[in-house]
């Protein structure tokens, strides 16, 4: 029994992987479910097997890919100390925005979301909304604040103003010691805007 599920993963996991390329490489709306199935080496039936639909398959792999990505900076919003919280919050939180896995999703999402929304609105469930939420609950928690809608999206779009130059093709992701200097200022210039 045991074989048999471990042929099963394995399987799935050949599956997810090929998705994953040819979501990145060719869109989501070139990639269809004959191609998978060739790059996984499986048949289209043993994908749709696993995985009901191609918008189905598409949710799995951003569901793998978070699962892979170092998701610790929601865990450093427990730390005790507000601005050291924060910090390794946002060095974490950039790092995930920087990687190569990201930037093509985004790029996706940006050549594709107009013509199929419902990878957007799949994209936006599974990462950005859960961050939201998470941050929300800590500004109201640590600064007593009921209305923190204005100041996370303020805090997300200073950490965020790195990715347009990589996204773009500008630049290369910055390297660790240029992310934690950005964290470093983000935070800095988050407090003296929540100082009453």
């Amino acid at each position: 029994m045991r074989k048999i599920e471990q042929k099963k993963k394995q399987k799935q996991d050949s599956i997810l992987e090929a998705a994953q390329a040819l979501f990145q490489s060719s869109g989501f709306i070139g990639t269809s479910m004959d191609k998978i199935a060739v790059k996984a080496g499986v048949t289209k039936q043993t994908v749709y097997r696993y995985f009901d639909s191609k918008e189905a398959l598409f949710k799995a792999t951003l569901e793998a890919q978070r699962l892979q990505a170092n998701s610790d900076f929601l865990e450093a919003l427990n730390l005790e100390n507000t601005a050291e919280a924060l910090e390794a919050f946002a060095i974490g939180f950039l790092a995930r925005h920087l990687s190569k896995t990201h930037i093509a999703n985004i790029r996706l999402l940006v050549s594709e979301g107009l013509r199929v929304p419902e990878i957007t609105r799949t994209f936006y469930a599974m990462g950005p909304s859960r961050t939201k939420n998470r941050l929300n609950r800590f500004f109201k928690e640590r600064f007593r604040i009921d209305d923190v809608e204005f100041e996370v999206d303020v805090f997300l779009a200073v950490l965020l103003s790195l990715r347009m130059p990589v996204l773009t093709g500008l630049n290369e992701p910055p390297p660790p010691a240029e992310i934690r200097r950005h964290a470093a200022k983000a935070v800095k210039t988050l407090l003296k805007l929540l100082e009453r």
